[in-house]
């Protein structure tokens, strides 16, 4: 039973940078639940966690939902729109991360 599997690129700003030697962008596989549930947002930042964890941290707050200063931008879309960390990324899926402007 294979579960299924997407790459996933987070495109980083500057100030996110320096948890990731000064990378502009990471990639991660993100694997569905099961054979029949599709990767989601979530599963990307899970293994976001185990690749990069001081990047992860800053992404998600104690209780695993993205942080209000952040907002994660999948197909053009806010993925607070799309579904949250529920959202079924697509295949190759890239994923911008902006910060909060004050």
């Amino acid at each position: 039973m294979t579960k299924p599997v997407t790459m996933v690129v987070f495109v980083l700003p500057a100030s996110l940078r320096r948890w990731v030697s000064g990378r502009t962008e990471v990639k991660v596989f993100a694997i569905g639940a099961d054979r029949d549930s599709p990767p989601t947002l979530g599963s990307a930042l899970d293994m976001l966690r185990r690749t990069h964890p001081m990047l992860e941290e800053r992404l998600r707050d104690d209780y695993g939902r993205i942080r209000r200063h952040i907002s994660m931008i999948v197909c053009g879309e806010n993925a607070r729109g799309l579904g949250g960390l529920d959202y079924a990324l697509p295949p190759g899926a890239e994923v911008y991360v902006l910060p909060a402007l004050a």
